[in-house]
């Protein structure tokens, strides 16, 4: 096979063709140096550093230093097929995200649908981009089963909220996690009321300008998206009806 069909192989794949080049040329020739594999590749050598350091971070080039001197060395081929799997696992991780997109949309808003906990995790990540500055960010949980379907996500994810000077409230099932989170709040830079103690929740209800998030915290782990004014504001006159109930402590 040619080297311009290796190299249209390698483009389909997700490589420059720049990359392509120097990967074939690093492969036909073995371990070299920079100028080597500029001459081979027929790039210009100041261009090589910034293909190859490109190709390192795609797993496809390595460095090997030999007495004073840096070489560079292509990898085995095989590490190709290890990307397609690696670029296969990341579309099933997103798939779930595209299914959203493709629900059926009417005037009034939208519904979307998102299974298992990465998927989930990628609605909370969207909700951080989108919220602003002054905006309500009312939730209604069990803080302790949220935060153990990934403790260091979500508690990174709360770190993330506090900084965004949101107007963050929370309605948590009494459990000592959540007396705890109530002891720091102000770190947060959020606002707790303990529900009363007869409160089960297996759902992590999120209220915010534009969206509802209904975030089931027990298997399947999913969540339901809402975009719809009337209901978003039946789920906040809701939460504040709650709220003003329930005296501070």
């Amino acid at each position: 096979m040619k080297n311009s069909q290796l190299t249209t192989i390698l483009e389909n794949l997700g490589l420059t063709e720049n990359e392509a080049k120097v990967y074939l040329a690093a492969l036909s020739i073995g371990q070299a140096t920079i100028l080597k594999i500029s001459k081979a590749a027929e790039i210009k050598r100041t261009t090589i550093y910034y293909i190859i350091e490109s190709l390192k971070q795609k797993g496809l080039m390595k460095v090997e230093i030999k007495g004073w001197k840096k070489f560079f060395v292509a990898e085995n081929p095989e590490k190709l097929d290890v990307m397609i799997k690696s670029r296969r696992e990341e579309l099933k991780n997103s798939l779930p995200e595209f299914l959203a997109l493709y629900n059926l949309k009417g005037d009034e808003g939208a519904i979307k649908y998102y299974e298992g906990l990465e998927a989930v995790k990628s609605v909370y990540d969207g909700m951080l981009r989108d919220v602003r500055p002054h905006e309500d960010y009312l939730v209604v949980t069990d803080s302790e089963q949220w935060h153990k379907l990934d403790e260091k996500f979500f508690m990174n994810y709360v770190r993330k909220r506090a900084t965004l000077n949101v107007n963050t409230r929370l309605l948590l099932q009494d459990s000592e996690a959540a007396r705890r989170f109530k002891k720091i709040e102000k770190n947060h830079n959020e606002k707790i009321k303990i529900l009363p103690k007869d409160t089960t929740l297996t759902t992590n209800l999120l209220i915010m300008p534009r969206r509802i998030v209904i975030h089931q915290l027990i298997p399947p782990i999913l969540a339901i998206v809402i975009e719809n004014k009337s209901m978003i504001q039946m789920h906040k006159e809701l939460f504040e009806l709650i709220w003003k109930s329930i005296k501070e402590e």
